[in-house]
């Protein structure tokens, strides 16, 4: 737990698969609780996981942290609970950010590869945050013809994301763990900034530890591979490991 600003939570103003956020007596900060839900397949299978939760926040915290020292700023400001995190409040863009370092999921079942394939350069995907369209595939011209973002704001995110693949790619690597692929969101302040927002855990990581190949993320829920809580768990204690050689 760290020390954030002294605000106290307000009525709640979003709540989605994983996360439920509150408005705060300072309008510029929400206050984030993780939930012990466990979703997969857009909502159509879910079950509740207790420590789930508190296990992504400290995970969260422990990258978005690695993040900042790395020039990576985000939302994020303080842990100040298990479960609870405070943030910027940003206005988020509606697309989910997708860095693939290896063929898994989605990309191998589009694109025919193996899964476990190492690109030659990382991709940056983009998808639509839109359940009712099944969150499809995006390219630059169909952003721009949604105005969900600029031209200029997306050359940002596509910097930004490939940052945190270079930073993150870093740091599990001397964790043991490969990053194969992971999900982001990003935000704009009222200035105007953007700014990277949501999550980073294994809820929207693929992670494989590097010699066994065992899979390290919501994958072993997904595909029912076995129990989520101590995998999980490995991966902090992992990350809490490598990121002591930082010190």
């Amino acid at each position: 737990m760290t020390n954030g600003p002294a605000v106290s939570k307000g009525e709640v103003l979003y709540q989605g698969k994983a996360k439920r956020l509150y408005l705060t007596n300072d309008p510029q900060i929400l206050w984030v609780d993780y939930m012990d839900q466990a979703t997969a397949f857009n909502g159509e299978k879910k079950d509740q996981i207790q420590g789930k939760g508190a296990l992504n926040a400290k995970i969260s915290a422990q990258l978005f942290h690695y993040l900042d020292r790395h020039g990576i700023p985000s939302h994020f400001l303080a842990s100040v609970g298990e479960v609870t995190q405070l943030v910027r409040r940003v206005e988020i863009i509606p697309l989910e950010v997708v860095v693939r370092n290896t063929a898994a999921g989605s990309l191998s079942k589009r694109l025919g590869f193996e899964e476990g394939t190492d690109l030659p350069a990382p991709i940056v995907e983009y998808f639509y945050k839109d359940d009712d369209l099944g969150d499809p595939l995006l390219n630059d011209e169909h952003i721009e013809l949604l105005s969900l973002a600029t031209p200029g704001e997306m050359a940002q995110v596509r910097t930004q994301a490939l940052a945190v693949n270079d930073a993150l790619r870093e740091l599990f690597a001397r964790a043991g763990v490969k990053l194969v692929d992971f999900k982001l969101e990003f935000g704009r302040t009222p200035d105007g900034q953007i700014l990277l927002a949501d999550e980073i855990s294994p809820d929207n990581c693929r992670l494989w530890e590097l010699q066994s190949g065992q899979k390290l993320d919501k994958d072993v829920y997904r595909r029912g591979l076995g129990d989520l809580i101590p995998v999980y768990e490995q991966v902090h204690q992992l990350l809490t490991e490598a990121l002591a050689e930082d010190q």
